[in-house]
């Protein structure tokens, strides 16, 4: 399935300066060095306008390799951290229905969203949701359903999906999310207290849940509830 094109006629699309074509080229440079290889992943993020997703006055830093304030006491992540938790989670199927907990600025989701058929999306916070949907609607994302909920309980309607990725650390895997994984999907989550989070890939199997550590990170907490 070829990359989704996301709408780009709109100068603020395009960018300019240190958000231009040149900018997002020389993040993909970086990216390759530090170990990303898949070329579906390289050319969604060399075209997704990430500035879009922050604050104007932090445009000029959009695509830098680093994570970035969004308000809320939350983050867009880090463009590397981005690319290899979607690189994980397509390596051996690209999954027809992803389930992302924590649209957050919707750069993520957006990501998946030129990748895959389906996107479904929860946010427990929903000023950064309407944020997001705007986001969506700018770049004629048309593939995404979001949700307004507590993301721990992921969205059971629409279950089984093919992937589930979650965006915030919690303290371990939730069965709940787990239950919502069709036969043969994965999860990517982090997990893990501050300071001691790790990134996994769990896949169904036959032979049950297996299990890998990727590597260690930083997120912010998976919460409960609605705000």
């Amino acid at each position: 399935m070829p990359v989704k094109q996301v709408a780009r006629s709109r100068p603020e699309v395009r960018g300019l300066g240190m958000t231009s074509q040149r900018a997002r080229d020389r993040l993909i440079e970086r990216l390759q060095g530090e170990g990303i290889r898949d070329r579906r992943v390289l050319d969604t993020l060399r075209q997704l306008p990430r500035h879009l997703f922050i604050d104007e006055a932090l445009a000029s830093r959009a695509y830098e390799d680093t994570a970035l304030p969004i308000g809320r006491g939350q983050t867009i992540s880090q463009p590397y951290v981005v690319a290899r938790m979607t690189e994980v989670l397509i390596e051996h199927a690209l999954p027809a229905r992803v389930l992302e907990i924590g649209t957050g600025s919707g750069y993520q989701c957006a990501v998946l969203a030129t990748l895959v058929e389906q996107v479904y999306t929860v946010e427990r916070i929903d000023e950064l949701l309407r944020n997001a949907r705007r986001r969506f609607r700018k770049l004629g994302l048309d593939n995404i359903r979001s949700r307004h909920d507590d993301g721990r309980l992921g969205w059971p309607e629409e279950a089984p999906f093919d992937a589930i990725m979650v965006t915030a650390a919690g303290t371990d895997l939730e069965n709940t999310l787990l239950d919502q994984l069709a036969p043969g999907g994965v999860l990517v989550a982090p997990v893990g207290p501050p300071g001691r989070q790790e990134l996994l890939r769990v896949r169904s199997t036959d032979q049950g849940w297996q299990r890998e550590i990727l590597a260690a990170v930083s997120f912010v907490p998976l919460l409960g509830g609605v705000v």
